[in-house]
């Protein structure tokens, strides 16, 4: 009889133990659940390529990517069959190479044929466009170039020096199509003059140039896409004032290439020189064509 109540008890407890564990779980199971927060990510691809024809994107690559580019750019296109519409005229090519060692931050080195110029360059994304909080990007790219010229196209070596500075804002409107605007600066430590009626030398140029860039870009597919680009002037000089840049394009993409082949009014390439040097009048059809070809790779 004694056992029997034993097991009885034990039966008891175990029912008991059962029954309470199960309230527990229940109560918990209907307590509300917090959800977790959302983790809001950067819109991808703005851009596929850190130009757009003669203009810097907002794009910054990876984290330790490394970029080559070779940027050409034909003669005028005014002579045609003759030179086969620039294509064996005098030509502009710069060599680069950019690469990545912090999330943001790109530097970048090249040498271009015209003067033999050296430029060292600057890129970093201030922000970036997602869909909770920010609705564009922002990045800065600054540079700084010297010619390397003899020394007697110069009166000090301080003369070979020039900068150039741009704060651009960009937004994807959807999958196929992004724009992007951009303030730009440039500056060149010594400007040639001339002498004016009044037999004094007055610069032909001012050392500091104001101007705006407006850039598009619309894909036609996956690996393909179309570009045009706006470059007004702001600032008016005493001679020889810049003229405008309209250019047009398209844009192959892989996974570690970009080609771009375009033509456009622009030739020197380093964006300083082009901004303040420009003489080809689009409305004269001075023309030239150029192509732009990046490859990445990852460390």
């Amino acid at each position: 009889m004694i056992k029997y109540k034993k097991i009885w008890h034990l039966a008891l407890v175990v029912f008991l133990f059962t029954v309470i564990t199960t309230a527990k779980v229940a109560a918990q199971d209907t307590e509300p659940q917090v959800p977790a927060p959302v983790k809001i990510k950067p819109v991808k691809n703005t851009f596929e390529s850190v130009w757009i024809i003669d203009n810097q994107t907002v794009k910054v690559n990876q984290k330790k990517t490394l970029e080559f580019d070779m940027q050409h750019r034909f003669g005028l296109i005014n002579n045609g069959y003759q030179d086969l519409w620039g294509i064996y005229a005098p030509s502009n090519i710069r060599i680069g190479f950019s690469y990545v060692p912090v999330n943001n931050l790109q530097l970048g080195l090249g040498i271009c044929k015209d003067r033999m110029q050296w430029d060292g360059s600057v890129k970093f994304a201030l922000t970036k466009q997602n869909n909770g909080k920010m609705p564009v990007s922002v990045t800065y790219f600054g540079n700084a170039v010297v010619d390397t010229r003899d020394k007697k196209f110069f009166v000090n070596d301080g003369d070979r020096l020039s900068y150039f500075n741009s704060l651009m804002i960009a937004r994807k409107i959807n999958k196929r199509l992004s724009l992007q605007v951009s303030g730009n600066y440039s500056h060149f430590n010594n400007m040639e003059g001339f002498l004016n009626a009044e037999k004094k030398v007055t610069p032909k140029l001012f050392n500091d140039h104001f101007s705006v860039s407006c850039l598009g870009r619309f894909k036609v597919s996956d690996n393909a896409a179309l570009m045009l680009n706006y470059d007004q002037p702001l600032t008016k000089h005493n001679k020889n004032n810049p003229y405008p840049n309209i250019s047009f394009g398209i844009e192959l993409s892989t996974s570690a290439h970009q080609f771009q082949i375009f033509m456009g009014n622009y030739a020197y390439i380093l964006p300083q020189n082009n901004n303040l040097f420009n003489q080809n009048d689009f409305t004269t059809s001075r023309y030239v064509i150029g192509f732009n070809i990046t490859r990445l790779w990852n460390y």
